[in-house]
């Protein structure tokens, strides 16, 4: 009796509650929109509010009911002007012992395209962040990274199949795992019919899996949006980031999801990353090379997801949290970039990838964009090589 006990336990430890399905022509409707321009990675985007984000058609729900997140690619941009793009934030907040399953169609690339599906906490970087999707220009493989403070880091030989490129959570680029499944980005993901990435925020460490359209497990294929699921023949993940190294629960606090693409920016556009990322470009700067003039660069620089859902261990419904509280853009597309900087307020909380808080000096900045810099060239070296 004792051992069928246990194995039940063993067995609905690895079973998750459905408690949120983003999916069809509601998928969109527990969301915030940023309404802002990109003062937090300084891409060359406007993000736009919900109602500017529908009516110019760069969010929408297609004919095969997927959610469509783009940027612009319809309009001229002149110098000095930034381009419409859009970044989403779940008005839900999910706490350890959650799961998240992300199927998607197509994913953002091209020159100057940063596209991310990732999870934050309310101030950055003091309650984690979690990078599932994230890649620049054209780049080939996914990069998946957890951003922390001092003291939590990525062991190099974890049971995964990715390869650990930065152990440290703390420093600018975070510990970062590269993808060695291919299609799991660039032209290769769309043309292998999609893929699915699943990650797990557990007390025993955080696990990310991806499979290219092909190998999606039956559990994942075969679930809808009232089943639960079953991860335990899963198998290794691509990233592995266990508690032995990185306390979960002293790292991380329940975590919002965000789905975003901004251009350029201080990842994309850096010289020496545009430069092996995108060779070949007439002026050699990622802003002029792409951004301004006409917007059929960025025709592929869109998201289809078919579905997000969300898990928990209990079936416990996650906590709403408070819609963002950024300035509501005032000026629309192709808005001049010093009417954005001195008429648009930035966000109360400001929290993505690299950015040191609203009231940081000066000169903390300054050391903060020189680190990112330097682990920026370092991921790249890493899978170049």
């Amino acid at each position: 009796m004792l051992i069928l006990t246990l194995l039940a336990l063993a067995t609905a430890a690895r079973a998750y509650d459905l408690v949120r399905d983003y999916s069809g022509s509601s998928f969109f409707d527990r969301w915030d929109f940023y309404g802002n321009w990109d003062n937090l990675t300084l891409g060359d985007v406007w993000w736009l509010n919900r109602d500017d984000s529908f009516s110019q058609g760069l969010t929408y729900i297609n004919d095969a009911g997927h959610a469509i997140l783009k940027v612009d690619n319809e309009h001229d941009v002149a110098y000095n002007y930034k381009r419409n793009s859009v970044r989403i934030t779940s008005q839900d907040t999910y706490a350890v012992g959650s799961l998240w399953i992300v199927d998607v169609a197509h994913v953002p690339y091209g020159c100057s395209v940063w596209g991310a599906i990732w999870t934050k906490g309310p101030t950055w970087p003091d309650n984690g962040e979690i990078d599932i999707f994230e890649t620049i220009n054209r780049m080939p493989i996914n990069q998946y990274a957890l951003h922390t403070t001092e003291g939590c880091t990525k062991g190099a030989a974890d049971n995964q199949i990715g390869t650990t490129v930065v152990e440290d959570c703390s420093v600018a680029a975070g510990c970062t795992v590269t993808e060695n499944y291919p299609n799991s980005a660039y032209t290769g993901f769309t043309e292998a019919g999609g893929g699915v990435w699943a990650t797990q925020f557990d007390v025993s460490g955080i696990y990310i899996w991806f499979w290219s359209r092909p190998n999606v497990p039956e559990s994942i294929t075969q679930s809808t949006s009232t089943s639960n699921i079953d991860i335990s023949a899963w198998g290794p993940p691509s990233a592995a980031f266990p508690a032995t190294t990185c306390n979960i629960t002293e790292f991380f606090t329940p975590q919002n999801l965000v789905i975003d693409i901004t251009l350029c920016g201080n990842w994309a556009g850096l010289p020496d990353t545009y430069a092996a990322t995108c060779p070949g470009g007439t002026t050699g700067l990622c802003y002029n090379d792409n951004v301004i003039g006409p917007g059929a660069n960025y025709n592929d620089a869109y998201f289809e997801i078919n579905n997000l859902r969300a898990y928990t261990t209990g079936g416990v419904a996650p906590t709403p949290t408070a819609n963002y509280q950024g300035a509501v853009p005032t000026i629309t597309a192709s808005s001049a970039l010093g009417d954005m900087t001195t008429s648009v307020g930035t966000a109360l909380n400001p929290t993505p990838w690299y950015y040191p808080g609203a009231a940081t000096a000066d000169a903390r900045v300054s050391v903060w964009r020189l680190l990112l810099a330097v682990g920026a060239i370092v991921c790249l070296s890493g899978f170049l090589l």
